[in-house]
């Protein structure tokens, strides 16, 4: 219910620009423009998928600084997500687990919110795309190519979710084979679109945190082998092992099933960052999403060799000066580390 009153408040902000003006002034940010997969990034920091998952809120959303927002997660048709309750905060260890469950109002209603709507300066807008729970995961390709016929023309980039822990099954497309068949059909459906778009639109993958080294191994060599142009890394954890370093939590809420996020997904997933940077090099740049509460956790993910970071839960605890806080850290405070 917080979510939700907050997202209508700071949509109906983006609706009047006078409003939307005056946060501009008081959360703006310096610039500190990135170039990755092709774009123009006015700051590296983000706004990760999951926040505006309909596409209601993201031009005020982006008069708190950011420099880009991930829409979605996207579904071609709509759904409900899980039963709720579905999210629970842990405020100990400013963490959050969730189960939504893909919640939204579908491809459709999500295109209308994007399609002729005047951009903020400078904003790079993605979307994330998922399959819906009664699809199969032999038949996942479809929606997933349907999603691209409606948002490679509404978006700088598109995000491949294969990694959410709350769709039953849909981390098992992960795996080296069946990734090598979404990608391929992904990257053909991207060379068919070529000549109907004035510019490629980048395609990313987003991982989960908890693949092993060798599965890691599989998806990024079939990422490669599919000319996808990055990664987001990473998604909520499954695991509960990052929580034995915090006292004082509600043993019944921290058992609660779903996707772990905020601080104590923050070291797991930095670690996968700088085990895809280290396995392809330059070849594929990374998105670090996971944990990020303040300047310094960003400078660890870039340090780690993100290009670009994006913060979500860090907002529930920190605020909506979060952004300002990074970016003028990143840029003042905090030189980049050997």
């Amino acid at each position: 219910q917080a979510h939700h009153l907050t997202l209508n408040l700071i949509r109906l902000a983006g609706m009047l620009p006078p409003v939307s003006a005056a946060l501009r002034q008081i959360y703006s940010v310096p610039e500190m423009p990135v170039q990755a997969f092709g774009l123009r990034f006015p700051t590296p920091v983000g706004l990760a998928a999951g926040y505006d998952k309909d596409g209601l809120g993201w031009r005020g959303l982006a008069a708190l600084g950011f420099g880009h927002i991930e829409i979605g997660t996207v579904t071609p048709l709509p759904q409900n997500g899980n039963p709720r309750p579905r999210v629970f905060r842990l405020p100990p260890a400013q963490g959050v687990i969730n189960r939504m469950g893909f919640p939204g109002q579908g491809a459709e209603f999500v295109s209308r919110q994007l399609a002729g709507k005047k951009r903020p300066p400078g904003l790079v807008l993605g979307v994330n795309l998922g399959k819906n729970k009664a699809t199969p995961n032999e038949e996942a390709a479809s929606d997933y190519l349907n999603l691209m016929r409606v948002f490679a023309p509404l978006a700088d980039y598109l995000a491949i979710n294969i990694s959410s822990p709350n769709t039953v099954g849909l981390r098992a497309l992960q795996g080296k084979a069946a990734l090598s068949a979404l990608l391929a059909e992904i990257a053909a459906e991207r060379q068919a679109q070529a000549s109907q778009l004035s510019r490629p639109v980048p395609v990313l993958v987003k991982l989960a945190p908890d693949l092993s080294d060798s599965e890691l191994d599989d998806a990024l060599e079939a990422i490669l082998q599919a000319g996808m142009d990055g990664v987001i890394a990473t998604n909520t954890t499954i695991s509960r092992e990052p929580l034995g370093a915090y006292a004082g939590l509600n043993p019944q809420t921290a058992a609660e099933t779903g996707g772990l996020s905020g601080a104590p997904l923050e070291a797991m997933s930095t670690a996968m960052v700088k085990k895809i940077v280290q396995r392809t090099g330059s070849k594929l740049p990374v998105i670090g999403v996971g944990g990020i509460m303040d300047a310094a956790g960003a400078r660890r993910k870039l340090d780690a060799g993100a290009v670009l970071v994006q913060v979500y839960s860090g907002l529930v605890y920190a605020g909506p000066g979060l952004v300002q806080q990074i970016v003028t850290g990143l840029k003042t405070d905090l030189p980049r580390s050997n």
